[in-house]
């Protein structure tokens, strides 16, 4: 087996410690393995500047892993990397996406037993890039609401115990109490499927499915198929968000009349200012954002 670089978070609480521990231990039944805990991005640049050939090993949730992917992207040395992953985040959706066991030992073997698998990236007109999922409107917000209250609850109780996971789903109720709604055009791959002579509740663009912790905001995304999955939801009305939201819950939502559900490789969305919740980082707001897929961008070890 390959050496390997495990990406830590310096911050991380002694039980994501103790079980980042258990999963090293397995690791090293069959690999040399070095550890650099980081907790800024110049620290994240000069572990990974020292990686050489190693693979590399995120120990944490999606923000760590949109952070390293970022930083080999900068660095040009994304696309011969492969990479695996420790999920120690609270949402680790990508890890979910892509049949990645959240017990962190049993992730551990994964890397042991599983293979490189292709995966894609999104890149904006700027640089930035997404890993997971990109969403504007009321599911923005959402996150904006969440991120706030994940931050307050995390402090409630032990380690992994904790009411930090409550944050999202109480940001989306705050969001769907009093929805941003967003005058946008959407294209997708050149052709308009959204106008701005009505509003709208949301657009995503998904190359993994699930956002905040298991919702399957685009349940048919697939990071390896080399397009990006388009959701637009125009569920403006009380009951029509009440019966949005059900579905969406279940991920059934692409079945109803007013959402816009398909697939492509470019990605506009421009209007009224609108805010971004990318990969779970907020920023806006925003009149014109332009997202494109990146196939094969790099390779994560999955089960077999």
């Amino acid at each position: 087996m390959d050496p390997l670089l495990v990406i830590s978070n310096a911050d991380a609480g002694p039980a994501d410690e103790e079980s980042l521990q258990a999963a090293l231990a397995l690791l090293r039944t069959h690999a040399d393995v070095e550890v650099q805990a980081t907790s800024n991005p110049g620290e994240l640049n000069g572990a990974l500047h020292r990686a050489g050939s190693r693979r590399i090993v995120v120990a944490g949730g999606d923000g760590s892993l949109h952070a390293v992917v970022t930083t080999l992207y900068r660095r040009n040395e994304l696309k011969n990397a492969v990479l695996g992953i420790l999920p120690l985040g609270t949402g680790n959706d990508f890890a979910r996406a892509n049949d990645i066991p959240l017990d962190v030992e049993e992730a551990a073997q994964v890397l042991v037993d599983g293979a490189p698998r292709a995966m894609d990236l999104i890149v904006d007109e700027v640089g930035e890039i997404v890993v997971n999922n990109v969403h504007a409107g009321a599911g923005a917000q959402a996150g904006r609401y969440g991120a706030r209250w994940k931050d307050r609850l995390h402090a409630v109780g032990v380690g992994k115990l904790n009411l930090g996971k409550l944050g999202y789903p109480l940001g989306a109720a705050m969001a769907a109490v009093k929805p941003p709604f967003i005058r946008v055009a959407v294209e997708v791959d050149g052709e308009v499927v959204v106008d701005m002579d009505k509003p709208i509740l949301m657009v995503a663009v998904g190359n993994g499915s699930q956002v905040g912790g298991g919702t399957e905001l685009t349940p048919h995304a697939d990071p390896g198929n080399g397009t990006v999955d388009v959701m637009v939801s125009r569920a403006i009305g009380p009951l029509a968000r009440f019966g949005y939201g059900a579905k969406l819950l279940t991920g059934r939502h692409p079945e109803r009349d007013d959402v816009i559900y398909l697939r492509g490789t470019t990605v506009s969305v421009s209007g009224e200012e609108f805010w971004c919740s990318a990969d779970g980082e907020i920023y806006g707001p925003e009149r014109h954002r332009t997202w494109r897929v990146e196939p094969a961008a790099y390779s994560l070890v999955v089960p077999r």
